[in-house]
């Protein structure tokens, strides 16, 4: 349909009205694009004297104006068809703009946004089905908290948290209801689980007659930073097992020295964020159970299973981590990692009633009947929920068995394709979370962090981190494998790692064996007994860029 602009002359007011022999129109912006038929049928625009100029939409195809504080305005290319006026990029602008520009503008900035499906940084799922995908946007106006206006949503969470506490070996008779809610993610579920550890922990103390000011967690020095937010807002002491070269989880051993009287509950990992590797929380609770008879304590166990604990239920059904083990009183899991839901949705699961301290639940009536309400954050989107209960359902235990098993068979398609690269040493175990993390066996040229910025080239977002303390020498490069990285993916992953490990040993070796030796000249004054100038030493850096550059044209097809 052809398009044509009403422009409107300066001297005209916003918010004016104008007439016309079919009406009376309103003036809300001084520049409008509108379809020709609905300028003729609405306005009868050839009545219209001026002010009003009629004008075709190829006269004015470019309108938006440049500004040089480009750092806080806005300017959108293709907007431009329906603004032309730059936007203010901290401050809410004076005027609306046609919901087409909102788009275009929002729609351009987010291009420079990472693939998703290459982030393999990320735990978090970025697929799901084009049915779960309606479903949530279906509900997305509904809020999670209106129990009252939406029982049907709720009746959905509660048969989750059921679902997750039979796959967590939760002892329940059978009409037993599980005790748990759903979260936007397992730091607010952490959050929950360890007021609930605090709050049990100091009605004990208190009805011993002994101080309760002074609790405090053992973990080990992998745990998620959500731990250490944890323990800085309530209050509460975190003290941790330090790492070492070869072994990156908590000891077992060495955390029960840890314990004391005021310990409020030990954390055990399942699925560590470095490694992936699962920590020994059998081990742990069989040493815990001495100690606690020893001493006369009840220190108990919480399982962070962020990562693991949509794994570990159907690679390895066998492995003791849950509440098959009697000082295990809660589990936290996040649905939106290998629950395959996306983003913003968490599960807290307790052991019993008696594991969750009654003057933790509020109860409110200001939305329609009592609702019980045990969270840190009140509103929140219904989506989610809604979304686990269709993976649960659609997928079954064969379903998320199937999944996790080729997640699993991807993962080691690249770690045997790194290793036959020969630059590699494996960090991340075959039993575990199915990523693979790894280092260079040699970082004396180029080390992970550049190996890291490079393959952005290609798209992949890789991320390059140091362990924590006692192990912070160590720098790995990790991939985490999910449902929607296929087999070929991961092939053309280890092709685009050699690309780049080639690359770097053509120049960056080469600089930095030139920057030694300028370095070694210039303390000696001398290269070869003649000084250099500045003009020559720009020289040879100018030539030794041309030079790789033009190898890399020449070989680019060529290496593997």
């Amino acid at each position: 349909m052809p398009l044509f602009l009403i422009s409107i002359e300066k001297n005209v007011k916003r918010g004016s009205t104008l007439n016309s022999e079919r009406g009376r129109v309103k003036v809300l912006d001084r520049q409008r694009v509108w379809p020709l038929s609905l300028c003729h049928n609405i306005f009868s625009l050839s009545k219209f004297s001026k002010p009003f100029k009629l004008l075709p939409f190829e006269a004015i195809m470019v309108l938006s104006k440049t500004a040089s504080e480009s750092d806080v305005s806005i300017h959108s290319t293709f907007a431009s068809r329906y603004v032309r006026t730059s936007l203010p990029r901290f401050k809410m602008p004076e005027n609306s703009i046609p919901k087409e520009a909102a788009y275009q503008i929002i729609n351009d900035e987010l291009m420079l946004d990472g693939n998703p499906r290459l982030n393999l940084a990320s735990f978090v799922t970025t697929w799901m089905e084009p049915e779960c995908d309606k479903l949530i946007m279906d509900s997305i106006n509904k809020n999670y908290v209106d129990m009252d206006e939406y029982p049907v949503t709720t009746e959905l969470q509660n048969r989750c948290v059921n679902m997750i506490a039979h796959l967590f070996n939760a002892p329940l008779g059978d009409s037993e209801a599980a005790v748990g809610v759903g979260t936007v993610g397992s730091s607010e579920a952490i959050m929950l689980a360890g007021l609930a550890f605090k709050r049990k922990w100091q009605n004990m103390r208190r009805a011993q007659g002994k101080p309760c000011d002074k609790p405090n967690i053992v973990t080990g020095a992998n745990v998620q930073v959500c731990w250490e937010k944890f323990a800085r807002y309530f209050e509460v002491e975190l003290k941790e097992v330090k790492l070492r070269e070869g072994y990156y989880v908590m000891d077992p051993v060495k955390a029960v020295e840890l314990v004391d009287e005021n310990t409020i509950c030990v954390a055990a990992i399942l699925g560590s964020t470095l490694n992936g590797e699962f920590e020994d929380v059998k081990l742990l609770n069989d040493l815990l159970l001495e100690k606690n008879k020893q001493t006369g304590w009840n220190t108990p166990i919480h399982v962070d299973a962020a990562s693991g604990g949509f794994i570990a239920p159907f690679l390895y059904p066998e492995l003791e981590w849950d509440f098959r083990l009697p000082l295990v009183k809660s589990i936290n899991v996040s649905g939106h990692k290998y629950g395959l839901v996306y983003a913003g949705i968490g599960w807290v699961i307790w052991r019993s009633k008696e594991d969750l301290p009654e003057e933790l639940i509020f109860h409110i009536n200001y939305l329609g009947a009592d609702q019980p309400t045990f969270t840190l954050n009140f509103s929140k989107g219904s989506s989610q929920v809604i979304a686990q209960y269709y993976q649960l359902i659609r997928l079954g235990e064969e379903g998320y068995r199937n999944v996790m098993e080729n997640c699993h068979e991807n993962a080691m398609v690249l770690k045997e394709g790194l290793e036959k690269t020969g630059y590699f040493n494996i960090v991340s175990k075959d039993e575990g979370v199915p990523l693979v993390a790894f280092s260079l066996n040699d970082n004396s040229r180029h080390d992970e962090f550049e190996v890291s910025e490079m393959l952005r080239r290609f798209g992949w977002i890789v991320p390059a981190y140091t362990m924590p303390a006692d192990a912070q020498h160590v720098t790995v490069l990790r991939v985490v494998i999910r449902e929607d990285f296929s087999r070929t993916l991961a092939e053309r992953l280890v092709q685009d790692i050699k690309k780049v490990i080639h690359d770097l040993d053509a120049l960056p070796a080469k600089i930095k064996a030139k920057m030694s030796a300028d370095c070694t000249a210039q303390e000696n004054g001398r290269v070869n007994g003649v000084k250099k100038t500045a003009m020559e030493t720009q020289r040879e850096i100018t030539d030794a860029w041309k030079k790789f550059v033009l190898e890399s044209k020449t070989n680019k097809n060529k290496i593997c």
